[in-house]
This record gives C-alpha cells, structure tokens and sequence, in this order.
C-alpha cells in the first residue's frame, strides 16, 4: 500500500469529480452522435463514466516538457466508436469539453488560481498545484 497527501487525494478526486460532470454533460449532448464501440458497455452499465458510454474524457498530467504553457493536466478527450469521427466534429465537441471544465473549475477548486488553457491541438489546466502548507 502506498501513502498518497490527503491534499493531494482531496484535489484528485475533485479533478475526477469534474470530469465525470463534464462526461455526463458530452453523453447527453452528443452520445448519440455515433455508434458505440461493439466491445464498449453502455452509459450507465459501469461505476464510472470514464469506462462506459461514447466518451472518456479524462485529466492526464504531464509535465509539460517542449510546452509554452508548462506543467498540467491536459483535457483527453477519447469517443468510443468505429466510425470515422470528423475533425471538424471532434474538434466542436473537444472544445465543448473545454468549455464546460473551464465553467467548472471555480467550483471546484474555489482556493485555487486554475485556467484552462490551448496549448498547440489540446486544452490544459494550468496554475496551482500545490499542497499548500503541510
């Protein structure tokens, strides 16, 4: 078993918290737009949004290496179909996801100087990651 900071633990479950708002917001926006991966369980049929449904949309840190913006956590946006999904289509709902993190981020983290930003194709959130006093 690992130890993981409470501070930090605190800040990932409200990242994942975010993002499974942000899912459930694109599933009902857009998840019947294409037709669902054959192998892919249907919205609702898991305890997370992440693994069910036409979208995963998850945070994935990095550290930003070769990066104007720096270290963050970037916006993943994947649809599980076997169609061909359009750029023009991917692109609208990406930036819809972005949208509706960057709504979200206020409340989320009220104590926090957070913003979501473009950095080349992608979005990410960038700023305070910090602890905070220990």
């Amino acid at each position: 078993m690992s130890y993981v900071h409470p501070k930090l633990q605190a800040f990932t479950d409200a990242l994942e918290e975010l993002f499974h708002e942000v899912d459930t917001e694109l599933e009902n926006s857009y998840g019947s737009r294409f037709p669902l991966h054959p192998n892919r369980p249907r919205r609702g049929e898991t305890a997370n949004p992440e693994m069910d449904g036409l979208f995963e949309v998850a945070p994935d840190f990095t550290a930003g290496l070769g990066s104007e913006k720096g270290r963050g956590y970037l916006v993943s946006l994947r649809v599980a179909t076997l169609e061909r999904v359009p750029a023009a289509d991917f692109e609208a709902i990406m930036t819809h996801a972005a949208e509706l993190v960057r709504e979200r981020l206020p409340r989320f983290f009220p104590n926090r100087r957070l913003e979501l930003v473009r950095d080349g194709p992608r979005f990410k959130i960038t700023g305070d990651f910090s602890l905070g006093e220990t």
